[in-house]
């Protein structure tokens, strides 16, 4: 797996609106404290709130705030979020890509790795990230 420069801004976002739990923050503010360039930072915001990571609030007073609190958002949720499924060989993701899947003998290697890396960043909640400062 490789997270992307829109993973990893997508993870600071929500680093920071975790630690803002609560009170719904500007983009503005966002951009600012977690030091994302406002241009990616708009389609970041999107796909987490699509994706039921964070709600957007209109008005004069809106902005964002996380939709689930920080115990329940792994970095697993955050890095799909924006990215989608990811793998070291996309036969892990897709038997289907690949016409050896099924008589390859690391094909059950790649699948295996992408389990365990799944399972850490499932267990890896924005909360416990937070609790770590």
């Amino acid at each position: 797996m490789y997270v992307t420069r829109k993973g990893d801004y997508a993870i600071r976002c929500v680093l920071f609106l975790s630690r803002e739990a609560g009170r719904i923050v500007s983009a503005n503010e966002i951009s600012q404290s977690a030091s994302i360039p406002r241009s990616f930072l708009a389609k970041i915001l999107q796909r987490l709130s699509k994706t039921g990571i964070v709600r957007s609030t209109q008005g004069i007073a809106g902005g964002f705030q996380l939709a689930r609190p920080p115990d329940e958002i792994s970095l697993l949720d955050v890095i799909r979020a924006v990215q989608g499924p990811s793998a070291l060989n996309m036969c892990a993701i897709d038997r289907h890509k690949c016409n050896l899947s099924s008589t390859c003998v690391i094909h059950p290697v790649w699948v295996q790795i992408m389990e365990e890396m799944e399972e850490r960043l499932r267990q890896e909640t924005f909360a416990k990230l937070i609790g770590k400062r």
